[in-house]
């Protein structure tokens, strides 16, 4: 029996309980990492979940029940709990399967089964962490570790929307530390693939990992002052995290974001386009449909530096009046919100280095501490680290600082350099924002 027969009997055990519609999902997970030390492995944990999730609908009542029982023996009290949940609940004005008929999902690719032995996780695991220790100065480990991924998806509704999809992924990371005692930094690179072929070389990422772990020690206070800030890649793309918050639709429905009043307005510079698109090939988070049912397309969140939508699921479409863009996540045991898929910030024309000489005094960011974000003002302070730029070139490391501004002056501000390169779920190149705040040193 395959996953959507399985789903399949859960549909009509769900009916026959009551059920005016129902939706079934099946989340298939194997995964396998290890963890080393110094050496030594410390850690090898292999996992396997098989979860169903049954989510029924009386009226505008819904009801969500799960179970990890995949032998289908249970689906009728399971179908008859979720009906007499659905009885006592209030009603939701909102909830409900997707309007229309149902989608034909595009084509997905087949990740298969590139499962690796523990002996090659740990050989990369080693190679990463044996580059990030030869780096002179580099005096220390938090370890490294490495990993491999499979999920499978299947999902079926009453309206007759029956897929499936897997996703892959192989990953490796590093932390190193540099220096002696109190005067101690640590760094570390990540690097995640949904092929082995297309994940970096572990070498070469702990190598990096090293290099900027010494680069950082003996960092300064700078101070306090108000100046431009270019953010590295790895921090660069929080700010489309912020963003993609902001533009979430559940949270402007609720009225719990900055942006809320924004859609069809400037919020970014002309020619900055910021994009979502869950058929990108090779995207970490790539996937054919929606956890509704929704086909994937395509969502262009800002285009021309137009705040052009915002990210939607069946249900905050619906408070808003707007159409889902296709973009529901869920769990077995929870209903669908909106989310993001693959996420990024189109690249500009300058490169960092010219971005940098053009700046001639401010802050280079490297790390990002805490999560000071306030999404109903767009107030924002954050601690950071980095470098100092000075004469338009890097120069001391910097630690011991806060970031302060507001998200929509941030944004309003925002230039995105040329290195744009997919590494992670949201990506986004170097960025530099004019006129921020610098909490530092006191001035004498």
């Amino acid at each position: 029996m395959t996953d959507l027969d399985l789903l399949d009997g859960l549909l009509s055990a769900a009916k026959r309980a009551g059920a005016d519609a129902a939706d079934a999902l099946f989340l298939r997970s194997d995964s396998l990492s290890v963890q080393r030390r110094l050496g030594t492995t410390e850690q090898v944990e292999r996992s396997e979940s098989r979860d169903i999730g049954l989510r029924v609908f009386l009226g505008r009542r819904q009801a969500i029940v799960s179970t990890t029982d995949t032998s289908g023996a249970g689906f009728s009290a399971l179908a008859e709990r979720a009906v007499a949940m659905a009885r006592a609940v209030p009603e939701d004005p909102f909830a409900g399967l997707p309007d229309g008929p149902p989608a034909t999902p595009p084509a997905f690719p087949d990740p298969g089964r590139d499962e690796p032995s523990t002996d090659a996780l740990l050989a990369r695991a080693a190679a990463a962490e044996d580059a990030a220790l030869a780096v002179p100065g580099v005096t220390n480990s938090e370890g490294a570790s490495a990993g491999w991924g499979l999920t499978k998806v299947a999902l079926a509704t009453t309206t007759g929307f029956a897929g499936r999809y897997a996703r892959a992924s192989h990953s490796v990371s590093v932390t190193a530390l540099a220096g002696q005692g109190t005067g101690m930094e640590r760094d570390y690179d990540y690097h995640a693939a949904t092929t082995l072929a297309a994940l970096e070389d572990a070498a070469t990422l702990g190598r990096r990992a090293g290099e900027q772990a010494v680069r950082r020690l003996h960092p300064r206070r700078p101070d306090t002052a108000r100046l431009p800030v270019i953010y590295a890649p790895r921090v660069a793309s929080s700010l489309l995290m912020h963003l993609a918050q902001a533009a979430n639709g559940a949270a402007v429905a609720r009225g719990t974001s900055f942006l809320a009043r924004s859609r069809g307005e400037r919020v970014f510079a002309p020619g900055i386009a910021i994009r979502d698109d869950p058929m990108r090939p090779g995207g970490l988070r790539s996937r054919p449909f929606d956890l509704e049912g929704i086909a994937a397309a395509p969502l262009d969140l800002v285009a021309d530096g137009v705040l052009a939508g915002f990210v939607l699921d069946s249900r905050s479409a619906r408070q808003l009046g707007l159409a889902s863009t296709g973009h529901a996540a869920r769990g077995v045991s929870s209903p669908p919100s909106p989310a993001t898929t693959n996420l990024w910030l189109a690249a500009g024309a300058q490169s960092p280095d010219e971005m940098i000489r053009a700046v001639g005094e401010g802050i280079y960011v490297t790390e990002l501490i805490g999560m000071g974000v306030n999404m109903v003002t767009g107030d924002y302070s954050r601690g950071a680290a980095g470098f100092a730029i000075r004469g338009g070139e890097l120069a001391e490391p910097v630690s011991e600082i806060t970031i302060a501004g507001r998200l929509q002056d941030m944004f309003a501000r925002l230039v995105p350099a040329n290195d744009l390169v997919f590494r992670r779920g949201v990506d986004a190149p170097t960025v530099l924002v004019e006129g921020l705040t610098i909490a530092g040193r006191a001035r004498d």
